[in-house]
């Protein structure tokens, strides 16, 4: 592709991107809003995260039978639909039952939609560009901290927790259009597999060593975060004392940070290497990561300076780790693998959500307990992911069809 349309392509995908995630972190902010509305317990809560990420986990098995035997951008559109209806149910959902299954099928589209995003990155930009790609692309996340979260949490407080996910499915109508209208056909990879059965490409994904090195990487890599990134807003608001309008600007802040830093640790991971990068960053990311869940009473300032540094972290190791990812797939089979990989990872979130939930706990005051317990698993998860990495072999070509 031409320099303006692939640029296009990574800020369509971006943009979808955008409100896939959103969708997904304002359930965290939410957390004392919904735990009050409903009357329910923290593990419960968890339940409704996790609900999301293991429908992903699930409907990732099941596309990996179909992901490459349609045009990438024909499924994008039709699975992002659906998704934008799944996000609406939420939004007019009346109970926890009702909001529970809303999740569960926003979760099931939801989580495909980010391994297509991935695959599509994977298909079209060449290995040595790929770290700056994926940087554009994952900028999704820092947008949507900085701008979404915080707005989602102010149309929350004024009109009631179903607001922010109507916002949400609006803006997925927007970018439907926009990507109807910008991105190019993406079948090449069709003419490799015209003849190939979905568990005939399953089984050689599962076959190569490599990628089930690549999938216990990603495992680990979601698993080290979601042990604790659920439960922040319930936490800075008990225990470090933060008002409601004050955590707005705990996702404000980290997300300012990552939009900065993220295109940086693109760059970096393309030109001092993709493993040296996220070995580095991984390794650091412990620190804030058990250092958030020991904070007392330390002030606004003390919060944000914390929790900054873990959501640079968090955001910056995700960079040239989904590249090493992206590139440990055997490029004939990268959409069946990233649809697999996307399932690995909901799981992990998921499973990490439940773990996180039930360790922590409440006293008498209501403060939460226990939360450094849940950062120390994550921390040991960011280490081994550091040793399966290192171990990692990577494809530098694109795709070719057969």
């Amino acid at each position: 592709m031409s320099p303006r349309r692939e640029r296009w392509l990574l800020i369509t995908l971006a943009g979808i991107q955008f409100t896939n995630i959103l969708d997904f972190m304002i359930m965290m902010p939410l957390g004392p809003a919904l735990t009050s509305l409903f009357r329910i317990s923290d593990a419960q809560f968890g339940l409704l995260v996790s609900a999301y990420t293991l429908a992903g986990g699930a409907s990732g098995l099941l596309a990996s039978t179909y992901i490459d035997k349609f045009d990438r951008k024909r499924l994008l559109l039709v699975l992002y639909s659906l998704f934008a209806l799944s996000t609406l149910a939420c939004g007019i959902a009346p109970s926890y039952e009702a909001l529970m299954v809303a999740r569960v099928f926003a979760g099931l589209f939801g989580g495909v939609l980010s391994a297509l995003s991935q695959t599509i990155v994977g298909d079209v930009i060449p290995f040595e560009r790929r770290g700056r790609a994926m940087g554009v692309v994952m900028t999704s996340f820092s947008v949507s901290t900085v701008a979404g979260v915080p707005l989602g949490l102010f149309l929350a407080a004024q009109f009631g927790w179903h607001m922010p996910f109507l916002l949400i499915a609006a803006i997925c109508v927007l970018f439907a259009v926009f990507a109807f209208l910008t991105l190019p056909a993406l079948n090449s990879h069709l003419q490799g597999h015209a003849d190939a059965s979905a568990w005939g490409r399953i089984s050689e994904v599962l076959q190569d060593r490599n990628h089930l090195k690549a999938f216990s990487f990603s495992a680990l890599l979601m698993f080290s975060g979601f042990t604790v990134i659920p439960y922040i807003t319930i936490f800075m608001q008990t225990n470090v004392g933060l008002r409601a309008d004050q955590v707005p600007y705990v996702y404000l802040c980290g997300g300012v940070a990552t939009l900065i830093t993220a295109r940086w640790f693109g760059g970096l991971a393309d030109s001092w290497g993709k493993f040296n990068t996220f070995r580095a960053i991984a390794l650091a990311f412990v620190l804030p990561l058990v250092g958030l869940t020991l904070l007392g009473r330390v002030g606004m300032a003390g919060a944000l300076l914390v929790s900054t540094l873990f959501f640079v972290c968090g955001s910056g190791r995700m960079i040239p780790g989904m590249a090493m990812v992206t590139s440990a797939a055997n490029p004939a089979l990268r959409g069946t693998f990233m649809t697999l990989n996307a399932s690995v990872q909901s799981a992990a979130m998921g499973l990490a959500a439940l773990v996180g939930g039930y360790i922590i706990s409440r006293d008498a005051a209501g403060l939460v307990q226990n939360y450094w317990l849940s950062a120390s698993i994550g921390a040991v998860a960011s280490v081994l992911a550091v040793f399966v990495a290192g171990r990692l072999n990577l494809h530098q070509g694109l795709a070719k069809p057969s």
